[in-house]
């Protein structure tokens, strides 16, 4: 297949296995995050882990948007859907995801009309076709989907759309960076920077990664020699003692970014005080809520909603394996009281998950005891 086969030519790969061998230390680790759950998951199903020098770690970071959102905000979202004479409209990812009870599809089995949409605009067909019901549009994602959503709330405006609203949780990728590059004991020396969202807001948007932490980034297309090659030129900056920014996927990210779609981010959100985000708790000007000009379709200000910030079960540890601080295997309920069938925790049921990565491609790496929820 054109455009798809080129990025994955076994040739190429093991050439560039070849040069990552040539460019380590013998014993000196090197350990990479790789921010995109995106990445994460091309990493374990082709298999490039294996290709790496073994003084090579991997260590998967917090770009996985359905992962970083918390119980409550769940929580919130079935409230809505729970609500007389509304349809909620949510992305596949977000049905299975547990709350404090349950999970939207569960309250969908009880008998709230949740429906699975494609898009926002999806969303806002469905409001049109159905004046008689309220639509929220579950809105979550980095800067990635939400030029979607800001595209979606101007044409509800110009349409005059009055039965449609979005319940927004979209994140920003900044402040999780820098959240774990605060962390005292911090050991991630580079980033494998996340193509999506650099396609929105461009490589120069990740400068304050070298210049304030003295941390080199490349930002990576999703094939796997793309993969191999962004690794490549970490390695590169490392061994020629480099710190800087470099764009690996260059045929769709520019250092300026995407200006159509940031501008209508601009004019349709905002930036909110503080946000909570799975396993890095509370984190300020992090996310983004609906500007006070189109205050009409913010479901926050049209729905009483619980509010609620809830402790993640004990059992799970999906804020570790968020922050790169667990891998995850090394989590207890790993393959046993969490499955992609029963997930205890988000990184389990994404479809970026690293947790849902690691059980579908067989990343097992050690015999696991059973252990029971309560455990």
């Amino acid at each position: 297949m054109r455009y798809v086969d080129e990025f994955r030519d076994p040739v190429l790969a093991r050439s560039l296995a070849a040069e990552l061998r040539s460019l380590v230390t013998p014993g000196e680790v090197v350990r990479v995050m790789e921010v995109c759950g995106g990445h994460t998951h091309a990493i374990y199903r082709h298999g490039l882990d294996e290709l790496l020098p073994p003084e090579v770690e991997l260590v998967h970071g917090p770009g996985c948007p359905v992962c970083v959102i918390p119980m409550g905000r769940v929580d919130d979202a079935i409230a809505i859907a729970e609500t007389d004479g509304v349809t909620l409209a949510t992305f596949g990812d977000m049905i299975r995801v547990p709350g404090g009870r349950d999970s939207l599809l569960q309250a969908q089995a009880r008998g709230a009309d949740v429906r699975v949409v494609y898009s926002p605009l999806d969303a806002l067909e469905l409001a049109r076709g159905e004046p008689g019901r309220h639509v929220c549009f579950f809105a979550v994602g980095f800067e990635t989907t939400a030029p979607a959503t800001a595209i979606t709330l101007l044409r509800a405006r110009e349409e005059g759309v009055s039965n449609f609203s979005v319940f927004c949780n979209h994140v920003l990728i900044e402040p999780p960076l820098r959240a774990i590059l605060e962390t005292p004991g911090c050991a991630v020396d580079a980033f494998v920077g996340p193509g999506h969202v650099a396609t929105v807001v461009g490589s120069d948007a990740f400068r304050f990664v070298p210049e304030e932490y003295g941390r080199p980034l490349v930002v990576s297309a999703f094939e796997p020699t793309d993969l191999l090659q962004s690794v490549a030129l970490i390695l590169r900056q490392l061994a020629q003692g480099r710190c800087e920014v470099e764009n690996q996927y260059t045929r769709v990210v520019l250092p300026e970014g995407n200006t159509l779609a940031l501008a209508a981010m601009a004019e349709t959100l905002q930036l909110r005080e503080d946000f909570e985000w799975r396993g890095l708790g509370v984190l300020p000007r992090s996310a983004l809520g609906i500007r006070d000009e189109l205050a009409a379709f913010d479901a926050e200000r049209l729905f009483a909603l619980p509010g609620r910030r809830l402790e993640d079960p004990k059992a799970c540890s999906c804020g570790m394996v968020l922050t790169g601080r667990m891998k995850p295997w090394e989590c207890r309920v790993f393959g046993t009281a969490c499955t992609p069938e029963r997930p205890l925790g988000t990184c389990m049921v994404s479809s970026e998950g690293a947790c849902a990565a690691f059980f579908s491609y067989g990343r097992l790496r050690q015999p696991r005891e059973e252990v029971t929820v309560g455990g």
